[in-house]
């Protein structure tokens, strides 16, 4: 039996008895023993499977290129990056940008735009038009209603697009949706929302003004994010495709 068949053959094995991550990680593992990471191996593994939790913090850094993929290099880097950190935070602190009591979300999103020289007061990135028209496909009659009731153009897109739903949906399920955001996918931002507006339709098109819209979608229930996230990543692999994976 070939090396491929047999790891197949455990795969199946493993989902059937509840241990379905036991072969994902044993491929990352692989992947982490090399002196030198395989940046595009790791960005697709990100791309297909959620991160064990145990080596998130640790991959995340590399693929944000805050450490090297040489792991050998990583403490002494490691103190750069700090005295980096403290460095810029101070900055922000001169030019009265953050205090004490800025959000940490609003402060690394500051920090970013500093150091990439994008720094504005009246910024805002968001992927709207990709929201809308995806969400269109999705369920064109929910689309209508919001333009309708004018939320549309209103919708807490800073929250999702700009925060990566920080503050909208807990730390457990920001996690699986920040490995495909780190990993190169900004567009699993879009599909998050869409399935968000789809899973509670029914409560969206009992509301009828954008203010009372948008307090609901800011504040949604957490027993139903997992679910939502799940299908946000097959409704991603629908439009997109499923990323090719190969160690």
């Amino acid at each position: 039996m070939s090396e491929d068949t047999q790891r197949n053959f455990r795969s199946v094995y493993y989902e059937k008895v509840g241990f379905r991550g036991v072969e994902e990680k044993k491929s990352l593992e692989i992947l982490l023993k090399d002196d030198k990471w395989d940046i595009e191996k790791l960005c697709t593994f990100c791309q297909r499977f959620p991160l064990p939790s145990m080596y998130r913090i640790l991959v995340w850094k590399v693929l944000l290129g805050i450490l090297p993929p040489h792991q050998e290099t990583h403490p002494e880097v490691m103190v750069y990056r700090r005295e980096q950190y403290n460095d810029v935070y101070h900055a922000l602190e001169v030019i009265r940008l953050i205090n004490e009591s800025t959000p940490k979300t609003d402060v690394f999103f500051y920090m970013y735009q500093l150091e990439t020289g994008k720094l504005s007061r009246s910024q805002k990135y968001t992927m709207q038009k990709g929201f809308e028209h995806y969400l269109n496909i999705e369920d064109g009659r929910l689309v209508s209603h919001l333009k309708a009731c004018s939320a549309l153009e209103k919708l807490p897109y800073d929250l999702w697009f700009r925060k990566c739903f920080a503050g909208c949906l807990p730390p457990s399920t920001l996690q699986r949706i920040w490995d495909k955001l780190v990993s190169g996918s900004c567009k699993i931002l879009l599909f998050v929302a869409v399935e968000i507006l789809l899973t509670f339709k029914m409560k969206v098109m009992a509301l009828n003004n954008t203010e009372s819209i948008n307090e609901f979608l800011q504040k949604i229930p957490e027993d139903n994010t997992d679910p939502i996230v799940n299908k946000a990543i097959d409704l991603w692999h629908k439009h997109c495709g499923i990323p090719a994976h190969s160690l």
